[in-house]
């Protein structure tokens, strides 16, 4: 049984209880984490399906890690699987090695806080209300959840890029909770008509990075397409800022459209899927948005908790998963 196949077994499957049970074994002895007792099952799983299970794809994620205090390295894995694993899935590895993306993602929270730390959906509601940003209510033709995000719609002198990239984050946790979506992966359009200068200042090295970051090797989601249309001449120096940190993998995903999309774009999507102004008969832009936007809404409180948690992982007790550095509860408001 490979990696992919893997993904398709129920959460609850035995099949996958060696997975989680190294995963579980490395982020409890990773230098990163202390006093853990435990990561519930359907969090660990949603990591793993995120890399289709595969040990060795883990380990070419952000492979200078080991040139950082490698909280991965270690010992043979010691696991015994009830099935026969190809070369791609083996377990040869360390089973440690395999929360590379788990820790990725901790890492991440802790040292971005002023976007972790802060996913109220009432606190962009203006943006929100601006119809920035929709998940279409089908998925495509491959299972993937479909984004959309309109830079046109977001005013930068009212909102700043950490609390649009806020949005982002938002809409990653909802989504990363479905196992379809865990296992499909997401899709994303981005609609730069309308980009500025006043858009592009926003965007420096360091918020760069964190953004391709999200992209590549810090979130439990898999990026199956990101697509540009209408993106004018003086987006280039932005793109050329993040595409350096993306892997090879990203970079042969990105599909750019230009200001003439409708044709390219249902190459890669059903006209019955996208919304009328990207050449489809879906419903209006402007009502997936508002759904959307008030999907979020009613999971304000799930995300509030998702911020305050050390781990995010919001079934177990905080006060058993403190973060080394002491960085646990620590409020950050928007800047």
């Amino acid at each position: 049984m490979n990696g992919p196949q893997l993904s398709e077994v129920p959460d609850d499957s035995e099949l996958l209880e060696p997975f989680v049970r190294g995963l579980r074994r490395g982020a409890l002895r990773a230098g990163e984490l202390r006093a853990v007792r435990t990561f519930s099952r359907g969090f660990l799983v949603k990591f793993l399906r995120a890399r289709d299970f595969d040990v060795e794809l883990s380990l070419k994620v952000r492979r200078h890690l080991a040139d950082e205090r490698t909280a991965c390295a270690g010992q043979e894995s010691s696991v015994t699987l009830p099935f026969r694993l190809d070369r791609s899935s083996s377990l040869r590895s360390s089973a440690q090695l395999r929360c590379v993306l788990l820790l990725n993602y901790q890492r991440w929270r802790r040292e971005s806080p002023e976007i972790s730390r802060c996913l109220s959906p009432s606190s962009v509601l203006g943006l929100l209300n601006a119809s920035y940003h929709a998940v279409l209510p089908q998925r495509d033709h491959a299972g993937s959840r479909v984004l959309i995000y309109r830079i046109g719609q977001w005013n930068p002198k009212d909102w700043s890029a950490f609390q649009v990239f806020r949005v982002s984050l938002m809409t990653s946790e909802i989504i990363s909770m479905e196992t379809e979506t865990q296992r499909r992966g997401l899709k994303v359009i981005f609609d730069l008509q309308g980009w500025s200068l006043g858009h592009a200042w926003q965007i420096n090295p360091s918020l760069a990075r964190k953004i391709s970051s999200v992209l590549s090797d810090s979130f439990p989601l898999k990026v199956r397409g990101i697509h540009l249309v209408n993106e004018p001449m003086f987006f280039w120096p932005v793109f050329a800022m993040i595409r350096p940190f993306l892997p090879d993998k990203i970079k042969q995903r990105i599909h750019m459209h230009g200001s003439d999309f409708h044709d390219s774009l249902s190459d890669f999507f059903s006209p019955a899927l996208l919304p009328p102004d990207y050449g489809g008969e879906g419903p209006a832009i402007d009502d997936m948005c508002q759904d959307w936007t008030n999907q979020l809404l009613q999971s304000e409180n799930l995300l509030q908790q998702i911020a305050a948690h050390p781990t995010a992982d919001i079934t177990i007790d905080p006060d058993n998963c403190l973060m080394s550095g002491g960085a646990g509860t620590e409020q950050f408001s928007d800047g």
